[in-house]
């Protein structure tokens, strides 16, 4: 990068909210976004887009959009390639990258194709006869984790001890998205490695006062969740799972940034769970916090993330 790109500032619209369940955290992540752009110098105009509305992506002057939504249509590849029919430049993975992302199970897939583990799974839809879920569901004996195949935080996830409440859970989450992930349970320490270029930043290990890392472990003030930055892990430990985040990021032709997400199993075994292709960016955020462990603020996580996206030739992508 030349000095003369690093001096250089850009006219930004951070893009926030949007139609998903976590609306209310990509609002927050994209203030801080803003502010923190800001801060680095740069000119910045918030903007609430949804399906709806992209008028925002229509905006004079604009040099680039920093996408700061979560789920729904930030996260699942629809607004990027919007970004990418109007040429607009923009922050984070192409489409096609953000699709497998957001789908738990195409990117568990893919990733069998690699030596990265990852805990047994299956996908039970709606349509699915009563019969045949019965005779499935026994593979993978419970406990088990029964969780949305797209939404993210940890919503709508249950840890299921029994047949009882693997069956409840199962009913629920077909009645509201129409399929369902069904994934072996797999004890041990949660661990996360977010991804800045193609560079993993510290692991950080999360230690949640609730059973997991739900929602209110993740957003509330009051949760008590620790959070232990390069936890005590054998050194080939860490090694393993700094390497296969990045190598889960390359797979799904991730750029920029990502996070991804691991249980280390009790043989020191990292189990790779998911990967999120537009991290939070709030107070409580693990790519930020694991950021500032090397010195990187707000403001220069940002403006590096603005700066890779910009020195990118638009292309159009899958």
């Amino acid at each position: 990068m030349t000095e003369a790109v690093k001096r250089e500032l850009y006219d930004i619209t951070v893009l926030m909210g949007g139609p998903s369940k976590e609306r209310e955290v990509s609002l927050l992540s994209g203030a801080a976004v803003a502010k923190a752009l800001q801060e680095a110098g740069h000119k910045v105009t918030r903007a609430d887009i949804t399906p709806r509305d992209t008028s925002a992506l229509d905006r004079p002057g604009m040099d680039i959009a920093f996408i700061a939504l979560h789920g729904e249509f930030g996260e699942s590849g629809e607004l990027q390639q919007l970004c990418e029919e109007r040429g607009v430049r923009y922050t984070g993975s192409p489409p096609r990258a953000s699709r497998l992302g957001m789908d738990k199970a195409a990117t568990k897939q893919l990733l069998l194709r690699s030596d990265i583990h990852t805990p047994e799974w299956m996908i039970i839809e709606k349509f699915h006869s009563r019969k045949d879920v019965d005779r499935w569901v026994k593979e993978i004996d419970p406990p088990v984790v029964v969780k949305p195949v797209n939404d993210g935080s940890s919503l709508d996830v249950y840890i299921c001890p029994d047949a009882a409440g693997r069956n409840e859970a199962l009913e629920e989450l077909l009645d509201t998205y129409g399929r369902a992930m069904l994934e072996e349970y797999v004890e041990g320490r949660e661990l996360t490695v977010g991804i800045l270029g193609r560079a993993a930043l510290p692991i950080i290990e999360i230690v949640p006062s609730r059973k997991f890392f739900d929602y209110k472990a993740k957003y509330a003030d009051d949760s008590g969740t620790e959070y232990i930055i390069n936890p005590n892990l054998p050194d080939d430990v860490a090694r393993r799972v700094k390497v296969d985040a990045i190598k889960a990021h390359d797979i799904l032709g991730c750029r920029d940034f990502s996070r991804v997400d691991f249980i280390l199993d009790h043989e020191n075994v990292p189990q790779f769970l998911e990967i999120n292709t537009i991290p939070g960016f709030t107070s409580h955020s693990l790519v930020p916090m694991a950021a500032r462990q090397l010195g990187i603020g707000m403001p220069d996580l940002c403006d590096r993330i603005v700066r890779m996206a910009m020195e990118r030739q638009m292309c159009p992508s899958a």
